[in-house]
């Protein structure tokens, strides 16, 4: 059992970390007055503290995969010093203060403002990544309906039926793969070049589409044979609690964010 899905097999299991422990709507809810407050900012302080807060709860309170780790250690500072340069490049002059001149291309000069400006934007894009992942890596698309519909009173035909279309994903990457393997098996796959690569493409729609008409029709034949959509309510397998704990993180997670606005509007002041 992997920890996002510990909520739903009844978060008791194993050594798991609080986030996975929470209610995936507990999770959206916590990072909004965040969110709000940096889609405004316009300083670096602002986005800079939110950002080391949510990296703190991923690091103390998520089991965080390899790949994700290597992507916050390497990709995110990589891609802050790209879009600095980017957005800076693009700021106006006269909409910062112009500061140091870092570089003179004929008329035209990057300075020191434009860089901060670019570094900020770009730290804003990067917190609210970083918040957003909070629920993302701790919670199964599966979880987040269940609770949608226990907690929000969104309709099940509605929830389960979204999510039976986003489950048609990944089986469709697989069935794209074994088309590909008895193309190779057939020696389908000669060429090389854009115009070999399209005909290889045109090759696997059709087996693909057939693929998912059939799997289409399975699924709303179970879907029939189970009486989806007979009743105003079904009965839940996993039930997605609203628990204390719950509202303990939203709570102080609003808290911390009013503090962390509060602190830095005070340092800013004269």
């Amino acid at each position: 059992m992997t920890a996002a899905n510990a909520y739903a097999a009844g978060a008791d299991h194993g050594p798991v970390r609080f986030l996975h422990r929470l209610n995936p709507l507990a999770k959206l809810a916590a990072p909004v007055p965040a969110i709000i407050v940096l889609i405004f900012a316009r300083d670096i302080a602002t986005p800079l503290a939110f950002l080391a807060l949510a990296v703190l709860l991923l690091a103390i309170g998520a089991v965080l995969p390899a790949r994700l780790v290597l992507l916050l250690a390497v990709g995110l500072p990589l891609f802050v010093l790209v879009t600095s340069l980017s957005f800076g490049a693009w700021t106006s002059p006269d909409k910062v203060v112009a500061g140091a001149t870092l570089l003179r291309v004929g008329d035209y000069a990057f300075t020191q403002g434009m860089l901060a400006s670019g570094f900020a934007t770009a730290l804003r894009l990067v917190a609210l990544l970083v918040l957003t992942l909070l629920a993302g890596v701790t919670s199964t698309g599966a979880d987040l309906v269940r609770a949608m519909v226990q907690q929000l009173r969104v309709p099940y035909r509605v929830g389960y039926t979204a999510l039976a279309a986003f489950r048609f994903v990944p089986r469709f990457g697989h069935e794209l793969e074994l088309i590909r393997q008895a193309h190779r098996v057939r020696g389908m796959t000669g060429g090389r070049g854009p115009v070999a690569g399209i005909r290889r493409w045109f090759g696997y729609v059709v087996p693909l589409l057939a693929g998912a008409i059939r799997h289409a029709e399975r699924v709303a034949l179970a879907m029939d044979a189970r009486a989806f959509g007979a009743h105003p309510t079904r009965t839940e397998r996993h039930v997605m609690p609203f628990r204390a704990r719950d509202w303990v993180f939203i709570a102080l997670f609003w808290a911390a964010t009013a503090a962390l606005v509060v602190l830095i509007a005070t340092r800013e002041l004269p």
